[in-house]
């Protein structure tokens, strides 16, 4: 796989920002069946215990969430509806910030991806969501805990994408948490076609 491993100091970064740095680098699973890989072209920013729509609100500290306290650059994964969803631990220790990786374009492992997604489906349905691209990667919850600065999961280095490419707008599936519904913490790059949905652009600059 071309590029480089991100050392863990990339993810010392404040999670709006690293949801945002993000974008366009590769995330690459090893597995006994194979390998694949995808560059990250959408992902979405939690902000614990202030953001209603975050596992962490208000410091909830359980099982599921205990990962999200630790440092940054650990794997936080969860199960919603019988999918596995795949976070990078952001903020710092004891402040419990994570990013979701919401969709991928794929780029290794393709024919694999389709075998574990399902024959017959267009490239671009294969891994445009959270859920689907887990599944795609062979990714489970079991990872959870471990980083994504040693392999079998990890993200390295991949195309640089300038601010004007960036798209920002309001996170999806977050019904239920108030104003935090409207925040534009989500991030994808535009016009590419392997985003999960386009749901409407915030108006204000991306920062």
């Amino acid at each position: 796989m071309k590029g480089h491993m991100l050392p863990r100091e990339f993810y010392r970064q404040p999670t709006l920002e690293l949801a945002q740095a993000l974008l366009g680098k590769t995330l690459v699973h090893e597995t006994p069946s194979g390998s694949t890989a995808g560059m990250i072209v959408e992902t979405e920013a939690y902000i614990g215990p202030g953001d209603r729509a975050a596992h962490s609100y208000q410091n909830r500290r359980t099982k599921r969430t205990e990962v999200m306290f630790d440092v940054p650059g650990k794997i936080y994964t969860y199960v919603m509806h019988t999918h596995c969803l795949l976070n990078v631990v952001s903020g710092q220790a004891e402040v419990p910030e994570a990013v979701l990786i919401r969709a991928v374009e794929p780029l290794a492992g393709v024919e694999l991806m389709e075998k574990r997604r399902g024959k017959g489906r267009p490239v671009r349905e294969l891994t445009s969501g959270p859920g689907k691209l887990t599944k795609a990667m062979g990714i489970t919850r079991e990872v959870y805990g471990g980083v994504f600065y040693e392999r079998p999961l990890y993200i390295c280095t991949g195309r640089e994408i300038p601010t004007s490419e960036v798209a920002a707008g309001p996170r999806i599936g977050i019904h239920n948490t108030g104003e935090a519904r409207e925040y534009p913490w989500r991030y994808w790059i535009r016009d590419n076609t392997f985003v999960s949905r386009p749901r409407h652009e915030s108006k204000k600059p991306v920062t």
